[in-house]
């Protein structure tokens, strides 16, 4: 039992220090100086948004082995869906979220119906496309949408407990809620990767007819990890449209998904941490090269830095910030086996062999 508490407990110190990091960031970045805690925190805020996305994309490419260059267009339904909801029709903001999580869903559970012929580059291929026409849509559909220009003036997010109402209205107020529900479905994707449909999930990303072969309906769990990655891409949409309070189809573009994917590859793949590290770490020094005077003369310069970090995480660090920290874990355990061990220790390590 102990041993079991322990094995749990060092699985769950990597969330509860992220937790505690969530709650003493906005405190440490008003007593910093020279920086500005709005902007630094409406940073993060889109950091831990883009994580979200990062999530979802995980599970379907690192766990499910199904590759997508189209997730920009389950972001965009999100972001669209809620924008209407709320700025058209005047619905809450929580209700407007839920809605754009379940549309975003059900679009890719459709979606995922063709991933069941299709496979490697041609998936790649189709999904490319959706990311692709998606923005055209919004932008033929401008009576609702508001064409090129996109929505602008959306309310304030609000969550209403009882009596009362919550309405985020600061850079820190948003921050929190981005944070909360950001580390609700990190728990939530926890137990799905480690519980019976992450075990399906990998078999079929291992051998699909070994999967099929051991009983796996890979029709249920392929549309399931569509579904699931497009469930966190819409509600994470939902949650950029308000931090913004405007969207437009720009925003949308097929090199916002190489972002997605970029974050997932440098995080890790196959690794609900992995992403929330990749996802800071791309939005931080996305925000580093665009501050730079080069960039003045050379303004794709973000895109060429793109490039060379996939190609050099790929080269030379395939597992990603994961990998890294998994392997300095491991050499540190070794080290604590090989350090010499006092009278104390060496009794308990013979009982734990088995020897007395």
């Amino acid at each position: 039992m102990a041993r079991w508490l322990g094995t749990r407990g060092r699985a769950a110190a990597p969330y509860g220090l992220g937790l505690i990091a969530v709650l003493l960031i906005p405190a440490l970045l008003n007593v910093i100086p020279g920086i500005a805690p709005g902007y630094v925190l409406y940073l993060v805020s889109l950091a831990l948004i883009y994580a979200i996305v990062a999530i979802g994309l995980g599970i379907l490419i690192g766990h499910t082995g199904q590759f997508s260059l189209g997730h920009a267009g389950f972001f965009a339904i999100g972001a669209y869906a809620s924008a209407l909801l709320t700025l058209r029709l005047g619905l809450p903001f929580v209700v407007a979220l839920l809605v754009a999580g379940s549309v975003s869903a059900a679009i890719g559970f459709l979606l995922g119906l063709p991933a069941l012929r299709l496979s490697g580059p041609y998936l790649a291929v189709a999904t490319l496309g959706f990311g692709l026409a998606v923005p055209q849509l919004v932008i033929w559909q401008g009576s609702w949408t508001g064409g090129a220009s996109g929505l602008h003036g959306l309310p304030l997010a609000s969550l209403p407990l009882g009596a009362f109402t919550i309405v985020f209205r600061t850079d820190q107020d948003y921050y929190y809620l981005a944070a909360a529900v950001l580390i609700v479905l990190t728990i939530f994707a926890r137990n799905v990767v480690t519980g019976h449909t992450g075990r399906a999930f990998v078999a079929i990303r291992d051998s699909e007819i070994a999967a099929r072969a051991m009983g796996v309906d890979l029709v249920r769990y392929k549309t399931t990890a569509f579904a699931l990655s497009a469930l966190y891409a819409g509600i994470a949409g939902s949650l950029y449209a308000h931090l913004l309070h405007g969207i437009s189809p720009e925003d949308f573009t097929v090199l916002l998904s190489i972002d997605f994917l970029t974050m997932i590859v440098l995080g890790g793949l196959g690794s609900v941490g992995g992403a929330l590290s990749g996802a800071l770490l791309l939005t931080f020094l996305q925000n580093a090269l665009t501050r730079l005077p080069v960039v003045h003369d050379f303004k794709n310069l973000y895109i060429v830095v793109l490039g060379v970090i996939l190609i050099l995480t790929i080269a030379f660090f395939p597992q990603g910030l994961a990998g890294i920290a998994r392997s300095a874990r491991l050499r540190w355990a070794t080290r604590t086996v090989d350090r010499p061990a006092g009278a104390g220790q060496i009794v308990e390590l013979g009982e734990r062999s088995g020897v007395r």
